[in-house]
């Protein structure tokens, strides 16, 4: 049997196989509000093959935001129009569905990635953005001012109450972004969290506002949903965080109640030199897996069907989260599966076009030779 294709349970949530589909920004949100766009993205997506499809961040108020067009989770309004999508993809897919709860920090308050890297200027309609220190995110970017008490009362308000709504939504699963150079992840790093207070300084206190949210968010929830977080395993960065700090955040995290941790690394600043290749971020997740008893998730270049086979199958991670594999081929579960004589679910419109049926896959096979 493929390891990969192998069923697996996220606390109260059982996957059909270890295939998840990353949350992935697809800034074309209105106000927050998910659009036709997404219930296109994320309902082909449904239909994969992959047992569990996130949405992208959802800031968790509208200054949590990256760009202007980002999704949220702050309002009515944006709950009412992620239910239209997620009701699609529960009705046509077979994927269990995860939201990520994100807030933006110094990185907010930018233009949509096609636009180029950079902070919205004067008349572009740009709004304060929030750090542990008042340190800028690269050259050019604003300065954002220094949380206070009470900002750190609301984010975890806000979170909390995002979590009422994902659970209002019938989502399987919530996962907290403490990664990629955003909020959390600068409150964890002692790069970018220069406090001096008792959320700045020891590993212990940096730890702090991620832990708190993610236990206010548990306390939203209650049982039957899979808590999970999305956590870095490298800065890239000399002084920055370590694989060894990420598994004691992962152990922390497990001891609160979170059923998975999804590691990841590096985004905190632009100049850091990440080390790109297949599997690259493999062994931080390798690093965790091996403190914590949880399942573990792996990204990063993972592209072939063997390559995340072997990953899933010697231990390595327990699953793998694709996103820019599976966006250039939406039936990547269809394929690996085929490669490794394993099943996957289709949608009754599509089981004419599987491998048993059509006549066209021996040709296909024969074209890819």
């Amino acid at each position: 049997m493929s390891a990969l294709f192998s069923p697996i349970e996220l606390g109260p949530v059982a996957l059909a196989n270890r295939i998840v589909v990353s949350p992935m920004c697809q800034y074309s949100a209105i106000h927050g509000d998910a659009q036709d766009w997404h219930l296109a993205h994320l309902g082909q997506l449904a239909v994969s093959g992959a047992a569990l499809v996130m949405t992208e961040a959802a800031a968790v108020e509208p200054e949590g935001r990256i760009s202007h067009h980002d999704l949220a989770l702050a309002s009515d309004e944006n709950e009412a129009a992620l239910h239209r999508v997620i009701g699609f993809c529960r009705r046509h897919g077979g994927a269990k569905l995860g939201i990520q709860l994100a807030h933006a920090g110094r990185k907010g308050s930018a233009h949509v990635p096609w636009m180029g890297q950079r902070g919205l200027g004067p008349g572009e309609d740009p709004w304060e953005t929030l750090a542990p220190s008042p340190i800028p995110f690269g050259d050019g970017w604003p300065t954002p001012r220094a949380a206070t008490d009470e900002d750190l009362a609301r984010l975890v308000t806000a979170h909390a109450e995002a979590a009422r709504r994902a659970k209002r939504l019938g989502f399987d699963v919530i996962e907290l972004h403490a990664a990629h150079g955003y909020l959390l992840h600068e409150f964890l790093s002692p790069i970018s969290n220069q406090r001096t207070d008792a959320y700045g300084g020891s590993l212990e206190n940096r730890m702090r506002l991620p832990l708190e949210i993610f236990e206010a968010i548990r306390g939203a929830v209650g049982p039957g949903i899979a808590l999970g977080a999305r956590i870095t395993g490298s800065d890239w960065l000399p002084g920055g965080i370590t694989p060894a700090e990420a598994a004691a955040l992962g152990q922390e995290l497990e001891r609160r109640g979170c059923h998975y941790l999804d590691v990841t690394s590096g985004g905190l600043v632009p100049h850091a030199k990440i080390e790109i290749g297949p599997g690259y971020q493999v062994p931080f997740a390798e690093a965790v897996k091996r403190a914590v008893s949880i399942p573990v998730m792996s990204v990063g270049l993972i592209v072939r069907p063997d390559q995340a086979e072997e990953i899933v199958a010697s231990g390595r991670a327990d699953l793998v989260a694709l996103a820019r594999t599976i966006l250039d081929d939406p039936r990547w579960p269809w394929h690996a599966a085929e490669a490794l004589g394993a099943e996957v679910a289709r949608p009754n419109q599509y089981q004419r076009a599987a491998p048993a049926v059509w006549p066209g896959q021996s040709y296909k096979g024969a074209a890819n030779a």
